[in-house]
């Protein structure tokens, strides 16, 4: 279609000439002393046309020709550009290739052609983010060659190219390179320098999942256990783990939280840091009891630490390990000496109502030893050592039925307990 308007066209204009050409009889006439020259009208528009088409093809080679050099040194710009972008890229590759003396003399090559390319006053409008670019290329080929004189040369002058205000350089520029040097001080194991590092961050940048994963690294390592709590916590809310990983970290660090509280005061400010969810953790609730009753604090704190655990427990056994079971009674066990009605009716009922688990039968025997109940006392630890299976609390139902046995001055079944007892294997 586009072919025939243009054809329709071309007649058109051919048509329009030979209407205004065929019956033009005019004449110029062109007086040159002594000569007089006639030439018709329609030869004078043909030479001036031919004229301004030559003017016009000269003046177009003259500005090719005197453009020559230019374009010469743009040319040599261009393969110098493309020299520079081939050595960052190489640099790139052949550090992921694990070729890391290579990649760090083509980034070296790429900051080479930079300067050349500076020094002809012809500098790139990102030459600034290249440089940068370039020696934490460099910067990360030397540490992984074990070169930290040359890591830290490389990453000063990456973090100076970034600091300045005029530079155009994207915020992430710098937050890279901050990050990078954290992760280099982790490698390092120098915890405090990362954490100084991951400090100099903006905020926002600071909640970002790879900043708080070299946090949570970095205060695990110094031993900043409270601000790896918090960390792993923004980590869980990014969903930066699954769901039982994030809650296994949580629970190692509130353990480890609790382990260095060093009376009750640091232990009651240790437990306040927690999350209603984090109390409600067994094996959390177990260990802050245990640290209450080794450090000689409120045995009945302790109890209600452990309350959500045991009904837990009581209510859903098979979703609490045998180990932690066994925890959880020796950490009531601890207080028997002043535990209250109301737990022991708990104690009793959950009995009752699972007969056959030797676990809660050795802690309602032991309650019952504890209130002079001798003859209860000694059916359910009879029954609790022929079935428990934790070598401590078999070993601690043998002893309290020898203890009784003496009590009754049986010395037969004193000592057969006292033998049972000690035949019990050590873990």
């Amino acid at each position: 279609m586009r072919a025939a308007l243009w054809l329709l066209a071309l007649f058109a204009i051919a048509a329009a000439v030979a209407l205004f050409a065929g019956n033009n009889q005019g004449t110029i006439t062109v007086f040159w002393p002594p000569w007089r020259v006639d030439l018709s009208l329609n030869l004078v528009l043909l030479l001036l046309l031919a004229a301004f088409v030559l003017l016009h093809l000269a003046l177009r080679g003259l500005a090719a020709l005197f453009s020559l050099p230019r374009q010469a040194r743009q040319w040599r710009l261009q393969q110098k550009e493309r020299a520079l972008h081939l050595a960052l890229l190489d640099a790139a590759t052949q550090l992921l290739a694990g070729r890391f003396s290579r990649s760090r003399r083509a980034a070296q090559a790429a900051l080479v052609q930079e300067r050349r390319l500076a020094a002809l006053d012809a500098g790139l409008p990102q030459a600034r983010q290249i440089r940068v670019l370039a020696h934490l290329l460099a910067a990360e080929s030397a540490q992984s060659l074990q070169d930290r004189p040359a890591r830290d040369g490389h990453l000063q002058q990456a973090l100076n190219e970034s600091a300045e205000r005029n530079a155009q350089l994207s915020p992430e520029t710098r937050e890279g390179v901050q990050l990078r040097a954290a992760r280099w001080a982790l490698d390092d194991s120098d915890a405090a320098a990362a954490l100084s590092r991951l400090a100099e961050l903006p905020q926002g940048a600071q909640r970002r999942t790879l900043a708080l994963r070299l946090r949570l690294k970095a205060a695990r390592e110094d031993q900043r256990t409270l601000e790896a709590l918090e960390t792993a916590r923004l980590l869980a809310k990014h969903r930066a783990f699954s769901e039982a990983a994030a809650r296994s970290i949580v629970r190692g660090l509130a353990t480890e939280l609790l382990a260095g509280a060093h009376d009750p005061a640091q232990l009651l400010r240790a437990w306040a840091e927690f999350e209603p969810w984090e109390r409600e953790m067994p094996e959390v609730a177990i260990h802050a009891a245990q640290r209450m009753v080794s450090l000689h604090g409120d045995l009945a704190l302790a109890r209600a630490w452990l309350l959500p655990a045991w009904e837990r427990m009581v209510a859903q056994p098979q979703d609490v390990g045998e180990a932690l079971r066994v925890k959880l009674i020796q950490a009531l066990e601890a207080g028997l000496d002043s535990v209250d009605a109301d737990w022991l009716a708990r104690i009793e009922t959950a009995q009752r109502n699972n007969p056959r688990d030797p676990n809660l039968q050795y802690l309602a025997g032991m309650a019952c030893m504890k209130r002079q109940l001798w003859g209860k006392a000694q059916q359910l630890l009879t029954q609790a050592g022929l079935g428990l299976r934790d070598p401590h609390l078999h070993r601690r139902a043998w002893q309290a039925l020898a203890e009784l046995a003496e009590a009754r001055d049986d010395a037969d079944q004193a000592t057969a307990a006292w033998k049972r007892a000690a035949q019990t294997e050590t873990p």
